[in-house]
């Protein structure tokens, strides 16, 4: 059998570990799959609304939905994988109650009932389509997000809920996680102990990233990991950070976490108009800054995923130390 052409951007061998969820998860993972067949994602299991929340209540099983995305993000770019990508993603419209489910959602909930474990029947779905990498959950149950939200002229309300935070009105100035030590899932602290390189963000900065840091066990694995990337959004989020500065993502993780020491923060200079005060937060974590444009040229906030795997190789190619800004 011929051997494989070697990915030109690929950098082996490293264990890259990518903590998220959602869309911003899917987009960090398609660009790391680019550098490494040693991946895992490690995903939220916070959600509470649409398909994953309706069979999350009716089921008692961790969410879906994010899983699921991360599972298509890691199909093989075949026609094979390709097409196991939209069945995932498939999502059925009808007058019953398989009504807005997504197919992968159920094809999860069918696996983790016949394995009688999450981890094993997400392997097992790894293994039947073929995925480049490994996903695994955050933690062992589902999560419960909590925010104090602060509105103009009100006084302060509690939200509860992912799907809500997300599409909160007012500013988000504080989230918890019920229950706050859930129960941990074993591969997942022994993936990001073990990784070379752990990548936080991009995605919903209250109810994808910041929770991987609001979990003692989590938290205490990703400080032990071989090194840490902050990616950073690539505009402000309606609802979660309605106001925020590039410099206020990082203060954000840095006030839930004191001893959060990445190696490196990754942004697009074309939101990054804080640049000095983005400079200076990530030089108080010990991080250099680097700039690349990895946003998609179609005018969405959305990463490119070829642009984010070559910032991603610089990343974590460069010498992170007395590092400052690269442009």
């Amino acid at each position: 059998m011929a051997e494989r052409a070697l990915d030109p951007l690929r950098i082996e061998p490293l264990k890259i570990v990518a903590l998220g969820g959602g869309h911003g998860l899917a987009a960090s993972l398609l660009a790391l799959r680019h550098l490494t067949p040693d991946l895992t994602a490690v995903v939220t299991v916070a959600d509470d609304g649409g398909s994953s929340g309706r069979l999350r209540q009716e089921m008692g099983i961790l969410p879906p939905g994010d899983l699921r995305m991360a599972l298509a993000s890691l199909c093989d770019d075949t026609p094979r994988g390709r097409a196991w990508h939209d069945i995932l993603q498939h999502r059925f419209v009808t007058d019953g109650d398989l009504d807005g489910h997504a197919l992968g959602n159920l094809l999860i909930a069918a696996a983790w009932q016949h394995a009688g474990s999450a981890v094993r029947g997400l392997d097992q779905i790894g293994e039947l389509i073929g995925v480049r990498g490994r996903v695994l959950p955050m933690v062992a149950e589902p999560l419960v997000i909590e925010a104090d939200v602060t509105r103009r002229g009100q006084a302060d309300i509690v939200v509860r809920g992912q799907s809500r935070v997300a599409v909160t009105s007012g500013r988000v100035s504080n989230v918890r996680l019920l229950p706050q030590e859930p129960e941990m899932c074993t591969e997942t602290i022994e993936a990001i102990r073990a990784a070379d390189w752990v990548v936080l963000g991009p995605g919903s900065w209250y109810t994808s990233v910041l929770p991987h840091l609001q979990v003692r066990q989590l938290r205490e694995a990703i400080h032990a990991a071989g090194h840490l990337a902050l990616t950073l959004n690539l505009q402000q989020q309606e609802g979660e950070t309605d106001g925020f500065t590039a410099a206020d993502h990082v203060r954000v993780l840095r006030e839930v976490d004191p001893d959060l020491r990445p190696d490196v923060v990754v942004a697009d200079p074309g939101w990054v108009d804080d640049v000095g005060q983005l400079e200076e937060v990530a030089a108080e974590l010990g991080a250099g800054l680097l700039l690349r444009q990895v946003r998609a040229d179609d005018g969405t906030a959305r990463h490119d995923p070829l642009r984010l795997a070559a910032a991603y190789r610089d990343a974590f190619s460069a010498t992170w130390g007395d590092v400052a800004r690269e442009a």
